[in-house]
């Protein structure tokens, strides 16, 4: 890809600029929602742009978009659920998941990514999913008029599909990514040559974490919040079962390759 020249200063001259550039930086939209395709993606990309013309480094972009999200955690857990919070609570969780898109995209950029980088973010990430339902644990224990103590297992359920879901999957990269690399580019190919598919991009929708964001817009009515989270739950439960018969599918498949 041709790259724009950088100023006297050795940067781009213009957001625009930046912007086209991350335009065609981006990563493959194979296997993303629709959510993550059309929203979060963007959005990151414009928070990316901004973060290069500030100087930013991608680790730094990925601190922010922590101080984002644990801010909004926090709040869940130690602030007595309403409507304002509610809003609030999902732009900052929103804005923090657009920044970890950002990171990445900056780091493609730039090409200041590196392991570290990529640990950071992946260190973030599954203290997100740790935390966002022990928030939810404590705000049901400190706040919820509940019909019975049993909601209290449910973030408990939630999140072990979570951790289990999001750790199986890099695996799955992982080890996959390795079984490549010892049998040569080649043999990843038809795979990531597969076509995106709109018809999973819909049905992942359910999946992405922009999207679960939104139950929290529902704080300030206890009962509709404790059902859209229930739905969420057995939903993230669905595509765990799912992903991990996929998965290990696809990893015997290597084996017996």
């Amino acid at each position: 890809m041709m790259r724009a020249m950088p100023d006297a200063g050795g940067r781009m001259g213009s957001t625009g600029t930046v912007l086209r550039e991350l335009r065609g930086a981006q990563k493959s939209a194979k296997g993303v929602s629709l959510y993550s395709r059309y929203v979060n993606r963007p959005t990151g990309r414009v928070l990316a742009a901004g973060a290069y013309r500030a100087g930013m480094t991608p680790n730094q972009v990925t601190l922010t978009s922590g101080l984002f999200t644990y801010g909004a955690l926090a709040s869940v857990a130690l602030v007595e659920p309403s409507w304002t919070l509610g809003v609030l609570v999902w732009a900052a969780l929103a804005v923090g998941f657009a920044f970890d898109s950002a990171d990445g995209q900056l780091a493609r950029l730039t090409g200041g990514g590196g392991p570290d980088g990529e640990w950071l973010d992946h260190v973030v990430d599954c203290g997100k999913l740790l935390l966002v339902h022990a928030a939810v644990l404590i705000s049901f224990y400190r706040f919820g008029e509940l019909p019975s103590e049993a909601w209290l297992l449910l973030p408990l359920g939630f999140q072990l599909a979570a951790v289990v879901t999001f750790c199986a999957g890099l695996l799955r990269e992982q080890l996959g990514k390795a079984a490549a690399s010892a049998r040569g580019p080649s043999w990843a190919a038809p795979e990531a040559a597969a076509p995106v598919s709109r018809v999973r991009a819909v049905a992942l929708l359910p999946a992405d974490y922009g999207v679960f964001c939104l139950v929290f817009l529902l704080l300030g009515a206890p009962g509709a919040f404790r059902a859209g989270y229930a739905v969420l739950a057995v939903v993230q439960a669905v595509f765990l079962a799912a992903f991990l018969a996929k998965w290990f599918r696809e990893l015997k498949a290597l084996r017996a390759g």
